[in-house]
């Protein structure tokens, strides 16, 4: 393959909302990962009012058990970055993987705005799933689909499938 393969480096992303479900991770990434579980100290997964997904912010005392998504390509991480929008900023953080308790780094999306008055409480995987994942199945299709063929359609019709309560499309 020549030297042109040592460059293209590969991505861990550290999740902690509906990415962790392999069946969204799966269609936004358009294969399934390799899943690790890891674990985030020094922020807080808050709820943020009127929508579904999850996001992060600094807290001295907190910890987030997520998962890393390993070993994902530019391309992948540049449909993640775009799904996720300008709302949250990825930056290098340090996980925990839960079972060798070994340090690895890791990129994480993280909400922007620190102080946003719209976080609140403590978001819930498992509420989340029983709730909510369908919807997100069904917008990451969507998603990808849009990718494919923006035919015009800008990202903010899919930003809306993520709302509390947004009408069916």
């Amino acid at each position: 393959m020549g030297s042109s393969s040592d460059h293209s480096s590969t991505h861990n992303v550290f999740v902690y909302g509906s990415f962790q479900e392999p069946a969204v991770a799966g269609l936004i990434l358009e294969c399934t990962p390799v899943i690790v579980s890891a674990q985030l100290h020094g922020f807080h997964r808050y709820r943020l009012k009127g929508r579904l997904h999850p996001c992060i912010a600094p807290l001295e005392t907190g910890v987030i058990n997520g998962k890393v998504l390993t070993g994902l390509t530019d391309a992948q991480l540049e449909n993640l970055d775009m799904i996720e929008g300008d709302e949250y900023e990825r930056k290098t953080v340090e996980v925990l993987l839960t079972d060798t308790s070994e340090k690895m780094q890791v990129e994480a999306f993280i909400w922007a705005n620190k102080d946003d008055p719209d976080m609140y409480g403590e978001w819930d995987f498992e509420e989340w799933k029983k709730l909510h994942m369908e919807k997100f199945i069904e917008a990451s299709e969507k998603f990808i689909e849009w990718k494919k063929n923006p035919d015009g359609r800008t990202r903010e019709e899919f930003a809306k499938f993520v709302n509390e309560d947004s009408p069916a499309v």
